[in-house]
């Protein structure tokens, strides 16, 4: 059985992705677009691949939450969905806009019960609870935002926290 989650927590996770996501545009828009693209040896080898598949999968699950385009490709060509910083950033904000705008308009009962989808991945239509999906939506932004801060943490640069305690109570205060 998976745990029920509430609007609330669906809300501050989705503060904590924007909030995460700002300072990583931030960081990257100041790197070498080399820098971006050469392959680290990462699953999607570059940090602008793993950003890129990253976008991609958060579009993949909200076109299955609110109904929206999904994403054109699949896993595999995912990382070059976006194959420049001038393409990713504006669509990364765009995101992190429209999970931030769908959250607000969930309440608890949208958070419950069970979520039917085709997926690409296993070839067949697949259905599990809301909590465990949602869920894994979060927890799929937090895996790859971790492995771009090891990639950024290797070029140098000084990173941000990324410890969910350390997201402001204040939402205006959320600049990295």
């Amino acid at each position: 059985m998976t745990p029920a989650i509430t609007a609330d927590w669906m809300r501050m996770m989705a503060r904590y992705n924007a909030w995460q996501n700002a300072w990583f545009l931030d960081v990257c828009e100041t790197l070498d677009p080399a820098e971006l693209t050469r392959d680290r040896g990462a699953f999607f080898e570059s940090i602008l691949g793993t950003l890129s598949h990253l976008l991609w999968g958060d579009a993949l699950w909200m076109s299955r939450f609110d109904g929206g385009a999904a994403p054109e490709g699949g896993i595999a060509t995912s990382p070059r969905l976006f194959p420049d910083w001038p393409t990713f950033a504006p669509a990364r904000r765009t995101m992190d806009a429209r999970i931030l705008d769908w959250t607000a308009t969930l309440d608890d009962n949208a958070c419950a019960g069970d979520l039917s989808w085709f997926s690409g991945a296993m070839g067949r239509d697949v259905t599990k609870s809301r909590s465990l999906v949602f869920t894994h939506f979060f927890n799929h932004q937090t895996h790859h935002r971790g492995q771009v801060h090891g990639m950024l943490t290797a070029t140098g640069v000084t990173t941000s926290d990324t410890d969910l305690f350390f997201l402001p109570d204040d939402p205006s205060k959320e600049t990295p």
